[in-house]
Formats: structure tokens, C-alpha cells, sequence
């Protein structure tokens, strides 16, 4: 089953609550936290506090991706805070093995986060250990960017290395992208190997031209699209 995870990095945040109880009730399956630190990546966004604040709002999972260096030291506070995926940068930890585990130790999903220009070879060591595998299709840093090409050979690469590890571990692992997808490049995506979609300004742009702000119709859209694959 494809997810779409809308990025709350695009919503309004003057009514952050609303916005995302009106995009899972438009059928969003996940709520992509985008948290940056103004260090390992050139902006400031969000931490803990928000993520404990609309817990309450949704049963939706909350796919909480870290931008910041170091990143152990946050992990617990983003699980005390509700958080049901948790996924870093490997760049962001000395030691990506621990920081898994810790993730995974404190209840939630983990997952390692690859740059456009970082190589995939992380992963090979820690297979047993990732419950998603994210890649980016944009510099990470700021929403809105332009979906990356060459991204699709990288997908093909990590689809046929969790393809592997699936087959002998019988353990599932996730194929997120984040940036860029949009309605008419999600299908492409999709046959290139991934089964979960961060969508942030696709989907919360839209709703922005809506009277009714709600975002049916590009969700929809986006699901009509996964159905051609």
C-alpha cells in the first residue's frame, strides 16, 4: 500500500492544528515533521513541544525527520513527545548503528535519511535495524524545490537492496521520498521503487486555493496517479 505523508513544513501556522486534522481527513496517511536546526541544514523549524502539542489531534503516525547535528541527544524527546518514526541523516550521528538502535529502543520506527549526493552504502550494515529508508530529492533545507532526476536511478538502487534484504529477512522495509513530488511526476516516482511520498507544498498549496481548505482533491489526485503504476 503507497502512503502520502504531507509535510507540515507547508501548512499554515497560525491554525497548525487544523491543518492537520483537515489533511487526514482528506486521507493523508502519515504527517511528515520536518525538523531543522539551523546547523546541518540552513534553516530553523520545529522541535518536541509541537510534536506533543497535535499528538493529540491525529492517530495519524507522526514521521518525525531529523535535519539536525548531533541528533542522539533529541531521539527521546521527539518519542516522549508522541513521535511513531523517527529517521536521521547518517551525517548527523557518529555512530548510525547506536543511533538506530536508540530510536528503535525508545519506541518508535527508525530510518536513515540519504542526501541527494550521499551513497547509499550506509544502509548494507544496518539492514536489521531500519524499519524506513528516505531519500531526498532535494538539498535538504527548505520546501518547495524542484524534484531532483537523478533521483530515480538512486531509488531503482535502494528498491533492489531492501527488495533483497526483504526476500530473506521477510522484515518490511519503507521506500520514502521526500521533495518534489507532485502530481504529475508521483507515478514516475512510484515505478522507480518508492511506497511512501512526502508531499508538503503539493498538497498544502493546493488547499491553500481552496474556500474550503481542504485537500481532497489533490490527495485524490496524487492516489489516481499511484493507480496507474
Amino acid at each position: 500500500m503507497y502512503v502520502i505523508a504531507p509535510s507540515i513544513l507547508s501548512a499554515n501556522f497560525a491554525k497548525l492544528g487544523e491543518e492537520i486534522v483537515d489533511v487526514v481527513a482528506s486521507g493523508a496517511d502519515w504527517i511528515h515533521f520536518d525538523v531543522m536546526d539551523n546547523h546541518y541544514v540552513p534553516n530553523l523549524t520545529i522541535g518536541p513541544l509541537i510534536c506533543e502539542a497535535i499528538r493529540p489531534l491525529t492517530q495519524a503516525p507522526i514521521d518525525v525527520h531529523l535535519m539536525v547535528k548531533p541528533v542522539d541527544r533529541i531521539v527521546p524527546d521527539f518519542a516522549k513527545a508522541g513521535a511513531n518514526i523517527i529517521t536521521f541523516h547518517p551525517e548527523g550521528s557518529e555512530h548510525v548503528d547506536r543511533t538506530l538502535s536508540l530510536i528503535r529502543e525508545s519506541g518508535c520506527q527508525a530510518g536513515l535519511v540519504f542526501n541527494p549526493a550521499t551513497p547509499l552504502d550506509y544502509m548494507d550494515y544496518v539492514m536489521d535495524k531500519l524499519d524506513v529508508v528516505l531519500l531526498m530529492s532535494v538539498n535538504p533545507g527548505f520546501g518547495g524545490q524542484k524534484f531532483i532526476p537523478a533521483t530515480l536511478t538512486k531509488l531503482k538502487a535502494a528498491r533492489a537492496k531492501i527488495d533483497a534484504y526483504q526476500r530473506e529477512s521477510g522484515r518490511t522495509i519503507r521506500l520514502e521520498i521526500d521533495g518534489g513530488v507532485k502530481i504529475d511526476n508521483i507515478a514516475e516516482i512510484a515505478r522507480a521503487g518508492a511506497d511512501a511520498f512526502v508531499a508538503g507544498s503539493a498538497v498544502y498549496g493546493a488547499g491553500k486555493d481552496s474556500d474550503a481548505h481542504r485537500y481532497d482533491t489533490v490527495i485524490g489526485a496524487l492516489r489516481a496517479e499511484l493507480a496507474k503504476v
